[in-house]
């Protein structure tokens, strides 16, 4: 009876150890992230007429509404990746054996001068989305989500472990790729308003 006290005791401090809330500085930093990523967006793809939402710079590459498509769809399926890790065990023996820091996460996905191709279900064409309309009040639904999320969750973000094909990182760093993932394609968008025989309107 007394080992079954002090196993349940240390399962319970160490619970308590490894169940740590975010920081104020951490909830703000990823607030103000994930709302400039958000203001971006809106900005790049303001005013814009079907034309140019439409235009495509080049025979496999992405409209600006493609790329909404692709952006829109994302926001809802790396929400459920997410989810899923935080329903999982808290793993603190990994989070000590990562080396990735946030600012590497933000800059490496954001960084274009690297290309990758996107899964099947991730295409513009395949996220289901039939109008411009349809895909940012789709976004925007799922964002305002997120922000609630950031701003009121008490869940220890840093000790649960997100395992992508590309490697693993920590769900606070996985809300930073999934903001920052917005932003790479909203400079996607930018680079074709940039390409010559871009509709002027």
């Amino acid at each position: 009876m007394k080992k079954l006290l002090t196993l349940c005791l240390a399962v319970l401090l160490s619970n308590l150890v490894y169940s740590q809330p975010m920081t104020k500085e951490e909830r703000k930093e990823l607030l103000t992230f994930i709302k400039w990523t958000t203001k971006e967006l809106k900005t790049s793809l303001k005013g814009l007429s079907a034309a140019q939402l439409n235009f495509k710079p080049g025979q496999d590459a992405w409209s600006p509404q493609e790329c909404l498509y692709h952006i829109a769809y994302s926001e809802g399926a790396l929400r459920t990746t997410l989810d899923a890790a935080l329903k999982s065990p808290a793993d603190p023996a990994t989070k000590a054996s990562l080396t990735t820091t946030d600012f590497q996460i933000k800059n490496n996905i954001m960084d274009r001068s690297s290309k990758f191709k996107t899964a099947t279900p991730f295409e513009p064409l395949n996220t289901g989305y039939k109008s411009f309309d349809e895909a940012m009040d789709s976004f925007k639904a799922k964002r305002a989500l997120l922000e609630y999320f950031i701003k009121t969750t008490d869940l220890d973000l840093r000790n649960h472990i997100v395992v992508r094909t590309f490697g693993k990182m920590d769900a606070y760093q996985f809300v930073l790729f999934l903001a920052g993932h917005t932003n790479r394609h909203t400079q996607q968008i930018e680079e074709a308003k940039g390409i010559a025989g871009y509709p002027g309107k």
